[in-house]
């Protein structure tokens, strides 16, 4: 594991993932253990200011204005999934702010593979339509999703992404989202990246206990 850093860590953000919340279990999770050590979690609602005209680009620009409102100090991001891929992008971005990053399940593939995913003649008939209905976790139903989600989504490549800082990767063995030969690779490939192969689903929410246990020093947060 990378070397906790020398300054504790002052603020730390959790980037929830695609059709998720800023209410979700891992964040609830973190928050009640940041609270420990007398630290806010801070969690981006990246619904706001609704689903449907949400892109990439919109997240990262609504990070990184709650990253100026902030006083100086190191920051670490805990990206889920998709906020995983919105850590890897405002970490290079926002290299002299972002000390250190935590992903989980982190979708790496996102874009690149979205013609395997959804197929091309669905890809054709989102173009058409203008808008996709997906099933959002965060609200428990159907939402529609624009067109412009998935064309500004291809601009951004985690694999291309050159972030230097300190980074966990915890992967579940059994993640149905993201393939974890994937994320093996992606890791093999950056001598900054510490990869946890885990015994879980995408949603990872058995494995917190354990995860926590290596993010806890890895924030600088023990003695």
């Amino acid at each position: 594991m990378p070397d906790a850093p020398v300054t504790p860590i002052r603020h730390i953000f959790y980037l929830h993932g695609f059709a998720s919340s800023a209410r979700s279990k891992k964040a609830a999770f973190f928050a009640e253990r940041l609270r420990g050590h007398g630290l806010p979690l801070h969690c981006p609602d990246f619904n706001e200011p609704d689903f449907t005209s949400l892109t990439m680009t919109r997240m990262l620009d609504q990070v990184a204005r709650r990253v100026d409102r902030l006083e100086a100090g190191p920051i670490a991001l805990i990206g889920s999934s998709l906020g995983a891929v919105v850590a890897i992008h405002t970490a290079t971005r926002l290299a002299a702010r972002v000390d250190r990053l935590v992903l989980l399940a982190p979708a790496v593939m996102f874009a690149k593979d979205g013609h395997r995913f959804l197929g091309p003649e669905r890809v054709a008939g989102w173009r058409t339509s203008g808008t996709l209905d997906v099933f959002h976790f965060g609200y428990g139903g159907m939402r529609p999703l624009a067109y412009l989600f998935y064309e500004d989504s291809l601009g951004y490549d985690a694999f291309a992404a050159a972030f230097r800082q300190p980074a966990l990767v915890f992967q579940g063995l059994r993640d149905d989202a993201v393939d974890h030969r994937v994320v093996e690779k992606y890791a093999s490939e950056r001598s900054n990246v510490t990869l946890s192969l885990l015994d879980d689903d995408h949603q990872l929410i058995a494995s917190l206990p354990r995860i926590w246990n290596d993010v806890e020093p890895f924030l600088g947060l023990t003695e």
